[in-house]
């Protein structure tokens, strides 16, 4: 069975606020089927509320949010359902600082992870089968965590957790991940490492990054969106908005230059 293509989320004129403040103001923004997406933006620009919007954690006031899994065909609402039901849609969040089980195994995390029944009588009666051991396997190998199997999370590097919680979010097979800031706090080598495990994704997910680091965007070399108080300034590459003036302006810091009379 071939891959969808086209659109895989869509947000059309959306708005949020928060006490009359729009953190999210007449938003769009579209991603398609195995695209990898950066969005960049200064603090304030509304990058979490986007993400909180496509994950239900919070409603906007206006606009639509569409999901597409498998094609135009199958259009979903997002902002009908609850968080739980998004997640299980397919959806994955890995926030800024890793969410993992410390007093568990690095291979435990990932099998409790796994995309399977979640009822009382399923969790009780489950049996680890072989396809379940080969699925961790892979993932071990994709997060470069097949070495420290069996180290309990808690000892993991700041780096390595930002991977097994990756690895934690693959285990879930999802066809969209939202990753947080996954290069902050990380070492140069961490950081090197966590840009090729991204790329390593690319095609087989999509994934949004919201990064505030410029040489790791540089390194993903992707589509980026810029996002400024809620709102969609300019998308290109990061060469192409890094010259945009207005770009420079709001979220580099290097104002105009103004003449000054005699």
């Amino acid at each position: 069975m071939s891959e969808p293509h086209g659109i895989l989320l869509q947000l059309e004129s959306v708005t949020k606020s928060f006490d009359g403040f729009k953190a999210i103001n007449d938003l769009t923004f579209y991603l398609d089927h195995g695209e990898m997406r950066a969005v960049i933006g200064p603090n304030g620009a509304g990058k979490s509320t986007f993400m909180d919007i496509v994950t239900g954690r919070t409603r906007p006031d206006e606009g639509t949010v569409k999901f597409f899994p498998t094609g135009d065909t199958n259009v979903i609402d997002l902002t009908s359902l609850r968080e739980h039901e998004i997640n299980r849609l397919g959806i994955g969040r890995k926030f800024q600082t890793p969410a993992v089980y410390e007093n568990l195994t690095v291979w435990n995390n990932l099998l409790i992870s796994l995309n399977r029944p979640r009822d009382l009588w399923s969790t009780i009666t489950y049996k680890v089968t072989s396809e379940d051991r080969d699925r961790i396997d892979d993932i071990l190998k994709t997060v470069a965590l097949d070495e420290q199997r069996n180290t309990q999370a808690g000892y993991l590097s700041h780096g390595k957790k930002q991977w097994l919680e990756i690895g934690m979010l693959l285990a879930q097979n999802p066809k969209l991940l939202l990753v947080d800031e996954p290069a902050a706090g990380m070492s140069d080598a961490e950081t090197e490492r966590t840009a090729e495990l991204l790329l390593s994704l690319k095609g087989k997910h999509s994934i949004v990054v919201i990064e505030h680091d410029m040489e790791f965007i540089r390194r993903l070399g992707q589509k980026v969106t810029v996002l400024v108080q809620g709102h969609v300034m300019k998308e290109g590459s990061l060469d192409v908005v890094s010259e945009d003036e207005e770009v420079r302006s709001v979220y580099l810091g290097r104002k105009r230059e103004k003449k000054v009379a005699a």
